[in-house]
């Protein structure tokens, strides 16, 4: 039998993988996000007590998969017992409120009109119930859904750990107060959700790719499972820009998985990897789903949206066989039309990237626009501010001020791979 710390630690890595698809199991049962929550954890606390005693059963997840449901299963009958012998409440559903069991002839129903055809999927689109705001949607989502901890969802909102905590809260308490039941919204009800369910799935692949906390700078089980989310929505619009544009950018990204990392785990910047390595499929699927998303909105006389042009600049890195032979004015050019399209201080700082790297261009203006982007308050805590400040003061002769920039950017990370890239930075400049 394995010893008590290693069991704890594979029911972590089980439930890191599997809660989502728990709750959203439990709650398409029972049409209630807290109880799917509630009964989730209780599964996860009956493996922590019985698992260290009893040994890891053959399937872990199959294993807290049955006893979540077999839970809901058993409150559903009680449920249905209370409701049987309180007839006057039964015939009323308004009074039920949440509380009301469907009967088999409603449930046949709803599968047979539901074609998102994916668990999960279903569940984020329950989530993004229209009555919340869209952050508080996205909010809610990321964190009961997607399983992403306060803090990484903070660093996505460019705002508070307490801020998001209270979002998320104050979600759940809006839903519950509104008698509203999670459920899977149908045709013409998905089109209001669907520009939050597109930033969930950007938002879970984006801390897959660079992870903002811990020792692993990428997580790769949240890449796959937002790269699965991708496809199975152009499955279900595949005439939508903005889906198509997503799942672009999506595979766009993924296809430099294996050159992002060293033989020792390390990371490998963008300029410094193999492009030898990089999934030539997927750079293909991602090139022709960006050519679908351009003529998609072309024909519906849509101006690009914020994925169709991030994908497209995920493109001139694909096309571009070497790190030099990137072309650099055209990124400048679609960071323009991106931070036009959906302003943020993010994608500004990108674009002073992209500037400073154009043939030609003097470091000193990319530093300027920096510095606007710095008066941003947002950005008070992301640490690759200080790092773009760090790279240009390097390549304008300011070596001290350079080596300050990287000290913060180090102080400001949450990955462990982050802060050692920051102070290798460092190191260097006071060696040299």
């Amino acid at each position: 039998m394995l010893p008590t710390g290693a069991v704890q630690a594979q029911i972590a890595a089980v439930w890191r993988l599997e809660s989502a698809r728990i709750v959203a199991a439990l709650a398409r049962l029972l049409r209630d996000l807290d109880e799917a929550e509630e009964l989730a954890q209780d599964a996860l606390v009956s493996a922590l007590e019985r698992w260290p005693r009893d040994g890891l059963p053959d399937k872990p997840a199959a294993w807290l998969m049955a006893s979540a449901k077999n839970a809901a299963l058993d409150r559903l009958r009680h449920r249905a017992m209370a409701a049987r012998h309180h007839e006057a409440l039964a015939a009323d559903d308004e009074a039920l409120g949440r509380h009301v069991v469907p009967d088999t002839a409603e449930l046949v129903a709803a599968a047979q009109a539901d074609d998102i055809g994916d668990e999960l999927l279903r569940l984020v689109f329950a989530a993004c119930h229209p009555l919340l705001g869209a952050d508080a949607r996205v909010a809610l989502t990321l964190k009961v859904v997607c399983g992403l901890g306060t803090a990484e969802i903070a660093r996505a909102f460019l705002q508070s750990e307490a801020t998001v905590a209270q979002r998320i809260v104050r979600a759940k308490r809006t839903l519950a107060e509104a008698g509203v039941p999670f459920e899977v919204p149908r045709g013409d009800d998905r089109a209001p959700r669907l520009a939050s369910v597109l930033e969930v799935v950007y938002l879970v692949f984006n801390e897959g790719y660079a992870a903002s906390q811990g020792a692993a700078w990428t997580r790769g089980e949240l890449m796959a499972e937002a790269l699965r989310l991708a496809r199975q929505l152009v499955a279900i619009a595949p005439g939508e820009p903005e889906v198509l544009g997503l799942a672009a950018l999506l595979e766009l990204q993924a296809s430099r998985t294996a050159a992002r990392l060293d033989a020792q785990g390390g990371p490998v910047l963008l300029d410094q990897q193999d492009r030898r390595r990089w999934d030539r499929l997927l750079i293909r699927r991602g090139l022709a789903l960006r050519r679908a998303a351009a003529e998609a909105a072309q024909r519906r006389g849509l101006p690009e949206g914020r994925y169709a042009l991030q994908a497209a600049i995920a493109a001139e890195h694909a096309r571009a066989p070497r790190a030099d032979a990137t072309d650099w004015r055209a990124i400048a050019e679609r960071y323009a039309e991106l931070a036009a399209a959906w302003p943020s201080p993010v994608v500004q700082l990108n674009r002073a990237v992209a500037l400073s790297r154009v043939p030609g261009a003097h470091p000193a203006e990319a530093l300027a626009l920096v510095a606007q982007v710095a008066a941003d308050p947002r950005m008070a805590g992301y640490p690759w501010l200080p790092s773009v400040q760090g790279d240009l003061l390097e390549r304008l002769g300011r070596r001290a001020e350079a080596r300050a920039a990287f000290e913060r950017a180090a102080a400001l990370a949450g990955n462990e791979h982050d802060r050692q890239l920051m102070r290798r930075r460092v190191a260097a400049l006071a060696g040299a």
